[in-house]
């Protein structure tokens, strides 16, 4: 019998891998996606994607799409605040039987140990399905098994800006510069994956312009169905609207 478990998911390539590498293991029964959105902004936390291509991911993907908004008040919220709204979350699935988690991280160790440690407070388990996997070789099968994927959004200090919006590719990983984690696990960039093996059908948008904001480029990735009424949108607007991390 399958385990049933809920997946927390990004909307980038670690988590599509993950999700992936999951969804081929007869001993779990992914009952859904839970994604961080920030309340105010309507677009996932740190990748600053539209609310709307979140939902559009997950609807092509076949499984129910669960959020967990996160207040901004007059700041964002505090470690404090997002563990207990994680954890009012969870106990909820805790309550229908689900007692497990799966997670794209793939070697940071403080992050997973801080994950685990919070799952065992509700009487879960993590489940890391690409834990420890050599990171270029990650994207290597990410690309191999057909995903597709842009940057959304960059880390200034590491990557400049010619990076974000560009399609995730082995031409890309090449140009990344020394030191650069292929992954971007240390937070060197973040990605959208609109279309995959996991995907029922590819996401249809298009890229709208680049704002930097606390020293992270971002791009505002466009649905197809919005892009009439986002053709007016000026760059002061769209940077207002990418959540502070």
């Amino acid at each position: 019998m399958s385990l049933p478990i809920l997946f927390s998911w990004s909307g980038g390539k670690d988590s599509a891998l993950a999700l992936h590498a999951l969804l081929q293991q007869p001993e779990w029964d992914v009952v859904g996606l839970l994604t961080s959105v920030s309340d105010e902004y309507s677009r996932v936390s740190h990748h600053g994607v539209r609310e709307e291509l979140l939902d559009a991911q997950a609807e092509a993907i076949g499984l129910p799409l669960d959020k967990l908004r996160l207040p901004f008040k007059a700041g964002p919220c505090t470690n404090a605040e997002y563990e207990a709204l994680v954890g009012e979350k969870l106990a909820s699935y805790v309550a229908r039987g689900v007692k497990h988690v799966g997670h794209g991280d793939i070697f940071l160790a403080d992050l997973r140990a801080y994950r685990e440690k919070n799952l065992a407070k509700l009487g879960m388990t993590g489940v890391f399905p690409i834990w420890q996997r050599d990171t270029r070789q990650l994207v290597e099968s990410f690309v191999t098994l057909g995903f597709r994927a842009v940057l959304c959004c960059v880390e200034g200090a590491k990557l400049d800006a010619s990076f974000v919006g560009r399609e995730l590719a082995f031409s890309l990983v090449a140009a990344l510069p020394p030191g650069i984690d292929p992954c971007g696990e240390n937070g060197e960039y973040h990605s959208f994956v609109y279309d995959g093996p996991i995907f029922r059908w590819p996401i249809e948008f298009e890229a709208g312009i680049t704002v930097c904001r606390d020293n992270r480029h971002y791009i505002d990735l466009i649905p197809s169905d919005l892009i009439p009424a986002a053709s007016g949108q000026t760059a002061s607007l769209a940077a207002a609207a990418i959540p502070p991390v």
